[in-house]
């Protein structure tokens, strides 16, 4: 069993600066998580000290239920695979793949037949007598990963893999990632900025901001009910739209009052959840996709609002139209054969369904 226990870990560096804050984090056996956030969050030094490569200030780490704080990265049983691919440029691919086991004194006959499997699921089994220079960048991220299975670990650590590479190739490497890991089935920690990447990976997905756990869930519960404005703002592409609003309540039916003159009914099964809420300042929140043009008119809590475009991008199968209200600026995601002309007002259907409510002075989705 490989499960990766993190109690209370924090690292502080030089001058009391805490890159790492007391999180508490369980990864279970075979789990793949990934670990997303803005530069600077702590998920690198997170990554790291799961790795052995730097010590922790407090609290403990344990992998298989044995604590490593005091275990060097050697003895850990886990294998990295870094932004930098670091292979041996005159070493061909079959040397740089079996060349830990080399040094751990592995039968010929054992690294062989590692080597060839790892090369088998990865598909770089006539690539094992080039060298590296001969590689894309692409084939050389494999044979980094494939390094990284020969050493058959308990754990898999992924710091932000693919950072070096083109967005068409960042895609394939991605399917590629999630292939291996239902073929293998280790359990994985993997480190990214993109949001995208962690999604689509991703078992669960721990956001990290500031040092600090801001949410952890599947990608769908990141999506869908976003515990704070950073998660909410974070997880989606474009961003949620937050705008601000006040909740009143009249004559026992709430309603938000935005910017522009536009007020929202608050749907009637979320009238007990937000009363006491009333009178307040709030961040409405609504992603992209749920602003579009009027359709399914019939449904209940489908509001319509008009807006005049600032901004029209076509993406081929959709179109993005960012307008504002008093400042704040809205995305709506509109079906690409619906007309868009700029400052000519146009209606848009609201999903009062999919709506957030957000404290702004706390941050917490309400």
């Amino acid at each position: 069993m490989a499960q990766v226990s993190l109690r209370k870990v924090v690292k502080e560096y030089e001058g009391g600066v805490q890159a790492v804050k007391g999180i508490n984090l369980e990864i279970a056996d075979h789990e793949f998580v990934v670990l997303v956030g803005p530069s600077g969050c702590g998920k690198s030094t997170t990554l790291r000290m799961i790795a052995g490569l730097e010590d922790i200030t407090a609290g403990e780490i344990a992998i298989g239920g044995t604590v490593v704080n005091d275990i060097p990265p050697r003895d850990r049983d886990i294998a990295m695979v870094f932004q930098n691919y670091a292979l041996y440029p005159h070493m061909t691919v079959y040397e740089n793949m079996a060349f830990g086991l080399t040094l751990r004194r592995f039968p010929k006959d054992e690294i062989r037949r590692r080597v060839e499997n790892a090369a088998r699921i990865l598909d770089i089994g006539e690539l094992l007598d080039r060298k590296p220079k001969a590689l894309s960048g692409g084939q050389r991220q494999r044979v980094a990963m494939g390094r990284a299975i020969v050493r058959d670990p308990k754990v898999f650590l992924f710091d932000e893999p693919l950072s070096n590479l083109d967005a068409k190739l960042r895609v394939q490497m991605r399917v590629e990632i999630k292939k291996v890991h239902q073929t293998v089935r280790t359990t994985t920690v993997y480190v990214t900025h993109d949001q995208v990447e962690a999604m689509t990976l991703a078992d669960r997905v721990v956001v990290m901001n500031q040092g600090n756990i801001e949410q952890v869930g599947t990608p769908q519960e990141l999506y869908h009910r976003p515990a704070t404005r950073f998660v909410a703002g974070f997880i989606g592409s474009p961003a949620m739209n937050m705008i601000p609003a006040r909740l009143e309540n009249s004559a026992g039916a709430l309603r938000l009052h935005l910017p522009g003159e536009i007020v929202l009914p608050v749907p009637a099964e979320r009238t007990q959840r937000y009363a006491p809420l009333a009178g307040r300042e709030v961040l409405f929140g609504l992603r992209p996709e749920h602003l579009t043009e009027p359709k399914n008119l019939d449904r209940p809590n489908i509001a319509l609002v008009e807006a005049a475009p600032e901004v029209i991008e076509p993406m081929g199968m959709e179109t993005m139209m960012i307008f504002s209200l008093d400042g704040t600026e809205v995305t709506a995601r509109l079906d690409p054969a619906v007309p868009v002309e700029l400052g000519r007002k146009m209606p848009l259907a609201a999903d009062l369904n999919q709506m957030h409510l957000i404290d702004p002075q706390s941050g917490r989705v309400l």
